[in-house]
């Protein structure tokens, strides 16, 4: 049913809780992804616990949190990581390729097409990608090169190679309408057609305490995801043949259908918004243009700009009362738009001395959602 899948691991799921990689919950997985891979299935891994194994390894660390300790102990356990993955792999005589991801990477056309050509050429070769967020490296501190947590980083993969669908596996079975733990008239939810406020509400009450972001991330996750055209699903990764059952179309733990059909590349790596330069907020009017008639927006319709960026930026396009509509390309850098806002299309001209078209954003360089 599905060929191309995206299997996130989060380091609960890879350490059973512990203090190190639970090599039998490793195994399990590799296994079946082996066996798709063997019968026509294209695999990406997008694996937490680099963090958990450098842990292990280096033994007596201080309990920091701080970011130089995370960046050694990524440093020190990815290499471990790899390694346990690869020697798993082998016994299926499956090979394997580390893709470490910032992001930076993503940032801009130019490598978000170089990230999407490399892993799609490692898939026709028959090579499994394992991807992580490259810790050692990214620090929030460098707003451009963290991404933050590994859900959101399966959800860009999955928009970077256009995946059919992102296993988010976790230890429990999906979304709860509360925490289970604590509520016992908790119900799983079996299928979410929308992420909305009540259903990110319903995610925050079913935070983890162990992971980085809990359900939180997981269903920000499958907002991003479902709206770049990506079927997603949130399962218990402990539950048996759950990769295969899977992509065999059986229904497990909460299903998150995607929203739209497939999304053409560029719009694609406008909606993941990691390229955002600016922000240019419409009117009333030119929102709904935009939203429900598929209208290119003109500097008539623009109430307020916040720069800095240039002509052929990506930026995001909000709405009067401050909500996010979408991504779009802009035809003219900020100080301009700033001049001709407001203004009609055919005064452009007069008012630059020069004009780039009489759209601020063409509606093929724009995506809503």
């Amino acid at each position: 049913m599905y060929r191309r899948l995206i299997a996130k691991l989060g380091t609960n799921l890879l350490t059973a809780g512990t203090e190190r990689l639970d090599l039998g919950v490793m195994a399990a997985i590799v296994g079946q992804v082996a066996r798709l891979q063997q019968n026509g299935h294209e695999v990406i891994v997008v694996t937490s616990g680099a963090i958990a194994a450098g842990r292990h390894r280096l033994g007596s660390v201080p309990r920091r949190r701080d970011i130089p300790i995370r960046q050694v102990l990524s440093a020190v356990g990815q290499s471990y990581l790899m390694q346990a993955y690869d020697q798993l792999f082998r016994w299926h005589d499956v090979v394997v390729a580390q893709a470490l991801l910032t992001r930076r990477d993503l940032s801009d056309r130019v490598g978000y097409l170089n990230a999407r050509n490399t892993l799609l050429a490692l898939l026709d070769l028959g090579v499994v990608p394992i991807v992580n967020e490259n810790d050692a490296v990214a620090v929030e501190e460098i707003a451009e090169t963290k991404i933050g947590d590994n859900d959101t980083l399966s959800a860009l993969v999955a928009n970077l190679v256009d995946a059919d669908l992102l296993a988010i596996l976790t230890t429990t079975k999906g979304l709860y309408t509360a925490d289970p733990h604590l509520d016992p008239s908790a119900r799983l939810l079996d299928r979410v057609e929308r992420v909305d406020a009540e259903i990110e509400q319903m995610a925050g009450a079913a935070i983890s305490a162990r992971s980085i972001g809990g359900m939180v991330t997981k269903v920000r996750a499958a907002k991003l995801a479902t709206a770049s055209g990506v079927n997603v699903v949130i399962v218990d990764g402990h539950e048996p043949g759950v990769l295969e059952r899977l992509t065999g179309g059986e229904a497990l733990g909460t299903f998150f259908p995607a929203n739209i059909d497939r999304v053409e590349s560029r719009k694609r790596w406008m909606l993941a918004g990691l390229s955002s330069r600016g922000r240019i907020t419409v009117d009333a009017g030119a929102a709904r243009a935009l939203c429900e008639q598929n209208t290119s927006l003109l500097p008539a319709g623009i109430l307020a700009i916040e720069g800095p960026f240039d002509r052929g930026d990506a930026v995001e396009i909000g709405g009067p009362s401050g909500d996010r509509i979408g991504f779009g390309i802009s035809n003219y850098r900020d100080s301009d738009l700033e001049r001709i806002r407001g203004q009609r299309s055919d005064q452009i001209a007069g008012v630059l001395g020069y004009e780039y078209g009489s759209e601020a954003v063409h509606r093929n360089n724009l995506v809503i959602g």
